[in-house]
């Protein structure tokens, strides 16, 4: 008898461990073997390399626009040093004609922006205003922008790359603040007309790669599954970046380092073959051009894990239909088509995130939501009108971290895979 009760007990210890595993673990059942999965997957590569093989890319040149949009494009050194003395002579004959000192800058204020559907991205529209160095109000940004344009200059000249931290520390007095010179400079490179990494003027070293990509970077050959979990950093100065090779089948972009960190160690890419890259934030311009740089030349999809909130939402905008502040620059800085995967308002339901999880939305956080429902690159997608609602409405929010309370690699082995399985993205 004895016996029997202690097997009893030993039984219902296991029933409870199996219990307490499964509610650990909810809708892992539901998960199909990895190689359906897969075939899943490469269905999907498949599609989207036939429709970019079929599809013309289409450009601004190509639409009949009622407002006259302004783009820039990539140019040489010299070509910059030649814009740069262009400029300096039409301002020295503005001068000697007495109508003096004027930059003609193009406006990047938000009432000169256009969202182009047909492109879905945000492009800049062709009005510009005069920076008088006889004016007051303007003299300041005025000697500002002729000391980038002569910083930017040197440059040219000595073919060198420098960072915005650099530029800032030439003229600390002048500049006061980098803000400063950084718009200053996103100006300069409007006004001459070329890309901001151009002016071989680079961000420090912010986004990283890592999983099935092998890319030469300055010449160095540099395979990303022996990165370790820090991954690769992205290199500034993407025009040293050629020869990219994979077997992904589709490409991971991650909004923060720590789901990041997950994926990077759980060696998330050995099971499922994917490039995982993340900005740890807010996307800078050369993890914006790594990314696009590698969905055509891969011709991969792209899918998108960000946090359930306004800004998740925004970071993922701006990958894919670019910023307003540089909307001059949309072109060659957007990645088209990318696929929302998550985290989603409706998922906080769906995979029974608990309360204690969720966070109250802020009045600010329920203000950027409803200014983010006007905008016309969220009114054009329907599933993102209809999950912004939600979360307006609920007044929750939550970040990737929160599947954690059903355990720390319940992201790679459940929640991620299940997305997949069920092509459940927008």
């Amino acid at each position: 008898m004895a016996d029997k009760k202690k097997r009893v007990k030993v039984d219902s210890d296991s029933d409870d461990e199996y219990n307490s595993n499964r509610k650990s673990l909810p809708f892992k059942k539901r998960l199909k073997p990895d190689e359906e999965i897969l075939s899943i997957l490469k269905d999907l590569t498949e599609s989207i390399q036939a429709k970019i093989n079929t599809n013309k890319a289409l450009t601004l040149a190509d639409l009949q626009l009622s407002s006259s949009c302004r783009e820039v494009t990539d140019l040489d050194l010299s070509s910059v040093q030649d814009e740069i003395e262009r400029c300096i002579l039409r301002i020295t004959q503005s001068i000697m004609s007495g109508k003096g000192f004027a930059f003609d800058i193009p406006a990047r204020s938000n009432t000169n922006q256009l969202y182009v559907p047909e492109l879905d991205r945000i492009v800049l529209k062709d009005k510009t205003s005069l920076r008088h160095y006889a004016n007051v109000a303007t003299v300041r940004k005025t000697t500002i922008t002729t000391r980038i344009l002569q910083l930017i200059h040197q440059l040219c000249l000595k073919k060198i790359h420098v960072t915005k931290r650099d530029l800032f520390y030439t003229d600390v007095k002048l500049f006061q603040d980098q803000n400063q010179s950084d718009a200053v400079l996103d100006d300069v490179s409007c006004l001459l007309g070329c890309t901001r990494s151009s002016l071989n003027v680079v961000a420090s070293e912010k986004g990283v790669v890592v999983g099935r990509i092998i890319f030469s970077d300055n010449g160095d050959m540099i395979d990303c599954t022996k990165m370790g979990m820090g991954g690769k950093a992205i290199p500034p100065n993407i025009d040293r970046v050629g020869d990219m090779e994979s077997d992904a089948l589709f490409i991971l972009l991650v909004e923060k380092d720590a789901a990041y960190m997950r994926l990077a160690e759980d060696r998330f890419y050995n099971r499922f073959p994917c490039i995982i890259v993340t900005a740890k934030g807010q996307p800078d311009v050369a993890t914006r051009l790594f990314l696009r740089k590698m969905k055509m030349e891969l011709k991969l999809p792209v899918l998108a894990l960000v946090d359930s909130d306004p800004y998740g939402l925004k970071i993922l905008s701006v990958y894919g239909c670019g910023s307003k502040n540089m909307s001059y620059d949309s072109a060659n800085l957007t990645t088209p088509d990318i696929k929302w995967l998550g985290v989603r308002p409706s998922d906080l339901d769906k995979y029974k995130i608990p309360e204690q999880c969720r966070l109250p939305m802020t009045e600010q956080d329920i203000k950027t939501g409803k200014d983010m429902l006007e905008e016309d690159f969220v009114k054009k997608n329907t599933g993102w009108v209809e999950e912004l609602t939600l979360m307006v409405k609920t007044k929750q929010k939550a970040e990737i971290q929160a599947l954690s309370t059903f355990g720390f690699q319940y992201l790679t082995e459940v929640y991620l895979p299940l997305k997949l399985q069920q092509q459940d993205w927008l």
